[in-house]
């Protein structure tokens, strides 16, 4: 028998071979919308990874940003009612005093941003006064403070040489006592921004009481002088006299000469260090207290501020920027018991990690005034000492050209016993803790206020992006009458 040929059986059909599915037809009305013929089904591995990854990015991102606003709407509310007291018309709000510097290797927006984002909310909403002081370079912070601390002590009467030039704020401040007007009764502070400017203001509030109040005289500069009989100067070198001619330069050296003179003109002018500190470290203890040295000083509350940069400390960076409720968590709590002011305690003698934070009896006596410096630990000297590690490492390099020089943000705290007894950090009390986590369960709002009732979200969304107002505003909405008298027709 003749076998069969290889085209036969090619052209003839496999029975393993299944047939092609036609395509789901459409649906009819569909179809008549013009809409396409959509295939519902799972999408590929890759897209599964893709949509994994930046949804639990997105997710993560919005449960944090909304704990965020949670923990500052809690301290907010903590310390609204201060808003609502009212004050005599000739008294000014309390006046807390911020002090802002920029971040070491950084400039000075994202410190802005840091208290723009975590502080100032809650200051607003307890309706208080502040003053910002801000530093752009190493130093700035400790010579405002300290010149601010030495113009006060010549208000009080200290004998002094400087004759002060009248600012704005003095030409106000006179204006105001003259007509009467005095400021709210009650303590102060002063809010310190990071570790970098809580050692500057230590080192500026040691300056500013202990330190003369007069410019110490500039150093004499280094002459060079000649021996007149053997005509060498005061490094070695021989001294050579040129001839002294006259019109010796001809008008092309003149002219470049012009012409530099004119470029050094149009070139901007170079940015002056800051000034001279008129106090040694190693001076505190032979210094005596001036006559208008308080016996409490101010009280002071450090603000941390976590500062990261580098390309290879992006996955710190990026955990930090997913985990923000934490440092409003922190600061707000901080804020918050400078704004009530109605608790502070003593810094303790030594490190802040052997103590809690609402601890408020120090383990060890206060130094007396008549105590020289020893090599006691304050917790001054400890606070916020995590955010050294972390600062740039252009910022850890010594000065070679002047190695004496001193660094505010290098050189360790120096703290004199005579203002580590006087000085008192605010914090909030145990019940101001127990009501904050009231108002965090819903328990609780604003002192003599009713919580109002929740919003459903499509009416929040349209009074937010529509045109619908809220029930609070509709109160304050003045009701106007029958203005055109249709009515009396």
């Amino acid at each position: 028998m003749a076998e069969p040929s290889n085209s036969a059986a090619a052209s003839g059909p496999t029975p393993s071979a299944a047939p092609a599915s036609a395509p789901k037809p459409p649906n009819p009305a569909f179809k008549m919308l013009g809409m396409p013929n959509l295939r519902f089904k799972l999408p590929s591995r890759n897209w599964m990874i893709f949509f994994t990854i930046t949804g639990s990015f997105t997710a993560a991102l919005m449960y944090d940003r909304k704990e965020k606003r949670r923990a500052q709407q809690k301290w907010c509310d903590l310390v609204a009612h201060l808003s609502k007291e009212s004050l005599p018309v000739e008294q000014m709000r309390r006046k807390i005093t911020v002090f802002l510097s920029a971040p070491p290797g950084d400039g000075l927006r994202s410190a802005r941003e840091h208290f723009k984002e975590y502080v100032k909310p809650i200051l607003v909403a307890a309706a208080l006064d502040y003053q910002v002081i801000e530093g752009r370079r190493e130093g700035d912070i400790r010579a405002a403070f300290a010149e601010r601390i030495r113009k006060s002590r010549r208000k009080a009467g200290e004998p002094s040489t400087v004759v002060e030039e009248t600012s704005t704020e003095d030409v106000v401040t006179n204006a105001r006592i003259q007509i009467g007007v005095t400021d709210e009764p009650g303590p102060k502070g002063d809010l310190v921004i990071g570790r970098h400017t809580w050692k500057e203001y230590i080192r500026g509030l040691h300056e500013g009481w202990l330190g003369p109040l007069d410019p110490p005289p500039p150093p004499p500069p280094a002459e060079e002088f000649s021996s007149p009989d053997t005509g060498i100067s005061a490094d070695g070198s021989p001294i050579t006299e040129e001839p002294k001619t006259e019109d010796t330069k001809t008008e092309d050296t003149a002219s470049e000469e012009k012409k530099k003179e004119e470029e050094e003109k149009k070139k901007p002018a170079k940015p002056v260090g800051p000034t001279p500190a008129y106090l040694s470290t190693t001076d505190y203890s032979s210094q005596p207290l001036p006559p208008t040295f308080p016996q409490t000083l101010d009280g002071s509350v450090p603000i941390p501020l976590p500062h990261l940069l580098g390309f290879l400390n992006t996955p710190i960076r990026l955990y930090r920027y997913l985990n923000q409720r934490h440092v409003a968590e922190n600061v707000g709590r901080d804020v918050a018991g400078m704004v009530l002011a109605s608790y502070s305690r003593p810094y303790h003698e030594g490190s802040i990690s052997e103590f809690t934070a609402d601890d408020s009896s120090p383990t060890s006596t206060s130094p007396s005034d008549d105590q020289t410096p020893s090599s006691a630990t304050y917790e001054q000297q400890t606070v916020l000492e995590a955010e050294e590690p972390e600062w740039h490492k252009s910022v850890h390099k010594k000065d070679e050209s002047n190695p004496d020089r001193e660094r505010e943000w290098l050189n360790d705290i120096v703290l004199d016993p005579r203002f580590a007894s006087r000085m008192h950090r605010y914090a909030l009390s145990p019940e101001e803790e127990a009501r904050a986590q009231r108002i965090t369960e819903g328990q609780e709002y604003i002192l003599g206020e009713e919580r109002p009732a929740p919003v459903p979200f499509w009416q929040h969304m349209w009074i937010k992006y529509g045109y619908g107002e809220d029930a609070e505003t509709l109160k304050r909405k003045p009701i106007l009458g029958n203005i055109d008298g249709e009515d009396d027709v």
